[in-house]
């Protein structure tokens, strides 16, 4: 009876807890705008699930997507236009995505957050499967302690209600490492088949399933190696791996619709992808002639060939952004740098405590070792492939270790002393320090730092994209001008927003000149004046990461952008008088003509952003968005001065903070 009725307060409490983080997480985004990658998650999920076509987006994991849009298609959501879009005969995720939000008489807010809702489903299927082993290996506290902390870190509670891959990542490439060990260690038809199965699940979720191939090796070798010379079965081993490959790729074809073509017979055909087919597999090397082998023997669905490749070729070179330094190739130390700043004090005891206890109890550190083998060569795996790789956009990407990392800190609680009353003591410090930095960073959890790295405050120094600025803070821009324009001053006028997302002005009605954008879809940048006015930039904006002009000012930059500034009059001649536009337009130079306007445009702004960066912004939304009020005689100094008052203005604008 008393086991049993401790069971029910366990129980409890576990409920408690995954409750608590479903709410807390959905309550967070409710307030906050679609971010840069959550509008292509939705969008080809619904294409994927309404109309089974996988041209749109196919490079990001099947089965979240098709989670994520299974609302939308339910409600009877409209689809893009078809025919007659030359954006959806190349499919374009950008322009379709945007077409699909904003311009085919959808309200995209609810799709978004069903989207969201849904995807809770895997935090909160991480958070039951770290408690579930964590108690089997140490018992109810630690289960309890190990689930508080997932429950609770802010990185869960920013990724695990947004409609990505991450979450479904994270949960996936656990599950299957630990189902792996588990089959291998019992060799029971079940065991096999559920490790197949979950393998399969983790192929479709996201393409860096892939690495849990050297995960399934390494784990087959350490098995075979620490049993006994006459119960090593070589060849059950191999069936039983080949069997996983099978299942997945079972699983694969049935996610894309048991078709080899990814597009829909019955939908308007495409040209192409958004990238050609010779084009990817030029830029893939030695993966190439695999690739082209199972496109040739139907071997695997096109659409899954094709996301994998493009997504590999995406993860060669991008702009990326580390403490004030950048690089297209990555640095061995940004994984562990936004490691260090963005886990929790509770996080980083938790792994301090696991070495610790693993250094007073290393008489059994073989079996424990054993124990934990999943989670140290998942982590080791997929550790060691982060620290090499050029993708260092997001400290997102470490989500999967946060599991391994929740198991081992509630083990270490149980482990490290004998005494119930100091581990109940630890498990609660742990617990509590965990509470305290939710509540504080609530609601803006993706913008969480630590106090080794400043805080969030500092945050848009260290890292920007995915890991602060996902353009997740438009509406709070927008609820911050409505509070203004209710104030005795009235609205603010002019408004200057330069954004990082794929979230649209317009829904919010913010009558604002468009600085440069990321995710700028269809539309014409055209002249705007810089006047006196209220600028607002958003973090991954303000570093420039993705401009073509990012980076250190030097003289050459302030040469080229003098030069072009004494056009600027027929910059603003060419868009504002129509007439001056068909004469350009009519001498064959007007594509010549409006790219030397878009570089004019991106040298401007990235000189002003220099001024911004040395200047302390009135507000700052959500972490992300800052505010500057500027006079005229600031905009005069920072864009249309000489290169001497614009170092001043710089210098005088340091020292005031």
């Amino acid at each position: 009876m008393e086991t049993t009725r401790r069971d029910w307060k366990v129980w409890v409490g576990v409920v408690s807890l995954l409750i608590l983080h479903a709410a807390l997480g959905l309550r967070a985004v409710a307030g906050k705008s679609v971010t840069a990658d959550e509008i292509f998650h939705v969008t080809g999920g619904y294409l994927f699930d309404r109309y089974g076509d996988y041209r749109i987006h196919p490079d990001n994991g099947v089965l979240p997507q098709r989670l994520h849009a299974l609302p939308a298609v339910l409600a009877g959501a409209k689809p893009p236009p078809f025919e007659g879009n030359d954006y959806w005969r190349a499919s374009d995720v950008y322009v379709m995505s945007y077409q699909f939000f904003y311009e085919s008489g959808n309200d995209h807010w609810p799709i978004l957050m069903r989207a969201r809702a849904m995807n809770v489903l895997f935090s909160l299927g991480a958070g039951l499967l770290v408690f579930l082993w964590t108690r089997r290996l140490a018992g109810d506290i630690a289960g309890l302690t190990a689930l508080g902390l997932l429950a609770l870190s802010p990185t869960y509670l920013a990724h695990g209600p947004l409609a990505t891959s991450d979450a479904a990542a994270a949960l996936l490439l656990t599950a299957s490492a630990g189902a792996c060990w588990w089959q291998l260690r019992g060799d029971r038809p079940r065991r096999v088949l559920a490790s197949a199965l979950v393998f399969g699940l983790a192929c479709v979720a996201k393409f860096s399933a892939v690495l849990l191939l050297p995960v399934f090796v390494f784990l087959t070798a350490w098995h075979l190696l620490s049993v006994p010379a006459g119960e090593r079965r070589y060849a059950r081993t191999f069936l039983q791996l080949a069997g996983h490959g099978v299942a997945a790729g079972l699983i694969i074809w049935a996610f894309f619709g048991f078709r080899y073509t990814a597009f829909a017979p019955d939908l308007p055909p495409a040209d192409h992808f958004i990238r050609s087919w010779n084009w990817m597999l030029g830029q893939i090397g030695w993966q190439a002639p695999v690739i082209n082998l199972c496109r040739k023997l139907h071997l695997l669905p096109e659409g899954f060939l094709f996301g994998y490749t493009h997504a590999c070729v995406g993860a060669q070179a991008r702009a990326a952004f580390l403490a004030g330094e950048y690089s297209s190739q990555g640095w061995v130390r940004f994984f562990p740098l936004a490691f260090l700043w963005k886990s929790t004090p509770a996080e980083l005891a938790g792994l301090v405590l696991a070495i610790i206890a693993a250094a007073l109890r290393w008489r059994r550190a073989r079996e424990w070792t054993l124990r934990l083998a999943p989670l140290l060569m998942l982590a080791g795996v997929y550790g060691g492939v982060a620290l090499t790789s050029h993708l260092n956009i997001g400290h997102r990407h470490l989500l999967p270790l946060y599991p391994a990392l929740c198991i081992v800190a509630g083990i270490a609680v149980m482990r490290i002393a004998a005494a119930p009353r100091v581990r109940l003591a630890l498990a609660g410090l742990l617990g509590a320090l965990q509470g305290v930095e939710a509540g504080r960073i609530h609601p803006d959890y993706l913008a969480y730092f630590n106090g080794f790295a400043g805080g969030p405050a500092n945050g848009w120094r260290l890292l920007v994209d995915s890991s602060l600025d996902w353009g997740q803070d438009l509406s709070g821009l927008n609820a911050w001008l409505e509070a203004q324009g209710r104030s005795a001053d009235g609205p603010i006028r002019p408004l200057f927003l330069s954004y990082f997302g794929s979230g649209n002005p317009d829904y919010y009605h913010l009558d604002a000149a468009r600085l440069p954008f990321v995710n700028d879809f269809k539309f014409t940048h055209r002249w705007y004046e810089l006047t006196a006015g209220v600028y607002c930039v958003s973090a991954t904006m303000l570093q420039q990461v993705y401009s073509p002009v990012r980076g250190d000012w030097t003289l050459m930059r302030e040469k080229e952008y003098q030069e072009l500034r004494s056009n600027e009059h027929l910059y603003r001649e060419y868009w504002r008088n129509p007439a001056a536009q068909r004469e350009v337009q009519a001498t064959g130079a007007a594509e010549a003509f409006e790219q030397t306007w878009a570089r004019y445009d991106m040298l401007r702004f990235a000189r002003l952003c220099h001024y911004l960066r040395a200047r302390k912004p009135e507000v700052v939304i959500g972490h992300s968005i800052f505010i500057h009020r500027l006079t005229e005689a600031e905009v005069a100094a920072a864009v249309k001065g000489n290169y001497s008052d614009w170092l001043r203005i710089i210098e005088r604008a340091r020292s005031k903070n």
